[in-house]
């Protein structure tokens, strides 16, 4: 029975483990994103949230437990000076796990780990896709759209075609006009 082993051991030594999420830990602080497969990611979202919340304390002490933990000085300095500035309003859940389907050689799941204020597609809100209208048969089918978008263009052509100021273009303007109507 397993009662109250929560540790994912990731089928590692206990030196092979700390090293891999030190190393990944920092990858992650300075890259602001990393791909990995969802077992690695859920063990270093324990790893490195509570350094995250450390980060925003920034003391000597912290930063010398930031240091035991990460062994690296350049992501020390980068998460107490630019990640800690971004998550200094936030009470927690930094990081955010995005699943990206199975690796081919073993069908292990891979995700992208990444901090959450540094993602500039969601947070400006262009990440958000305009919903697509469903297509039906009758009225609303597909040959009505496309109906419409060739509409569109031709108008947008038409608005472009007389801002040209020559003769010989607005009578080649008009030709083309009435073979699009032919």
């Amino acid at each position: 029975m397993r009662h109250g082993k929560k540790i994912n051991h990731l089928g590692r030594t206990a030196s092979h483990r700390s090293a891999m999420l030190s190393n990944m830990a920092s990858s992650l602080i300075l890259h602001k994103r990393i791909s990995t497969t969802v077992a690695k990611a859920k063990a270093l979202r324990k790893y490195v949230e509570p350094l995250l919340t450390k980060a925003k304390l920034d003391s000597t002490h912290s930063r010398r437990i930031a240091f035991s933990y990460l062994q690296n000085k350049e992501s020390v300095k980068e998460l107490f000076s630019n990640v800690a500035d971004k998550i200094a309003d936030r009470p927690g859940g930094y990081t955010r796990i995005l699943k990206m389907g199975a690796r081919l050689g073993d069908n292990a799941e891979l995700c992208i780990m990444e901090l959450v204020d540094f993602n500039e597609l969601l947070i400006s809100g262009g990440g958000t896709a305009k919903k697509e209208k469903r297509s039906r048969r009758g009225k609303g089918s597909k040959g009505a759209a496309q109906s419409e978008e060739a509409k569109v263009v031709t108008e947008k052509v038409k608005a472009e075609k007389p801002a040209e100021s020559t003769d010989a273009g607005t009578d080649e303007a008009a030709a083309g006009d009435e073979e699009n109507k032919a």
